[in-house]
């Protein structure tokens, strides 16, 4: 369990350090970006070997009504952490599409994965992606939506994010997380 809750930390501080110390990450200049990136990757590996080590308390599990849920939801995450809502009519408005859709892709998972290891994953990670959302918005409150697009283009990212899903569902199945039931 350590090790995945250090990669849970890892992940909030490696994303979280340009608006907490933004003249530290400043005085980096690029050389800066690459930690990040590297902190990113560490925290990800962190997480994925923590996550498969860690035990712990189990309080529900996946049903076919869960499931349906989650797939439903996850086609919603897909589509709002694609280019979708900045490019489309329907959500352009909407300031952090990104990170609603991670908000999403963590509480869909945590449907479905009613386990401690589960709960400080996906929880610990649904929880950052709120976070980060107040912390842009008091970091640059004057924000100024993209310009509306085409309704096509919501049908074409929202199309790929079903082809998406059914992708990342065979790899969950292939890996032993069987995805549709």
């Amino acid at each position: 369990m350590f090790l995945l809750l250090c990669g849970v930390f890892l992940w909030w501080a490696a994303h979280l350090f340009k608006r907490v110390a933004p003249d530290m990450r400043a005085n980096m200049g690029d050389r800066g970006k690459g930690l990040v990136v590297l902190a990113i990757a560490a925290s990800v590996i962190m997480m994925i070997f923590g996550y498969k080590m860690a035990d712990g308390a189990f309080f529900w599990g996946r049903s076919p009504a869960l499931v349906g849920i989650n797939n439903l939801l996850m086609i919603i995450a897909l589509y709002l952490t694609s280019p979708g809502p900045s490019k489309g009519a329907l959500l352009y408005k909407m300031r952090h599409p990104m990170l609603t859709g991670f908000a999403l892709w963590a509480f869909a998972h945590l449907l479905v994965n009613g386990d401690v290891p589960s709960f400080v994953l996906f929880g610990g990670l649904g929880l950052w992606a709120l976070v980060e959302m107040v912390v842009i918005n008091r970091a640059e409150p004057n924000w100024t939506a993209p310009a509306k697009g085409a309704i096509k283009k919501d049908i074409i990212f929202l199309g790929a994010s079903v082809v998406l899903l059914a992708v990342i569902g065979y790899v969950h199945t292939w890996l032993g997380y069987p995805t549709f039931g």
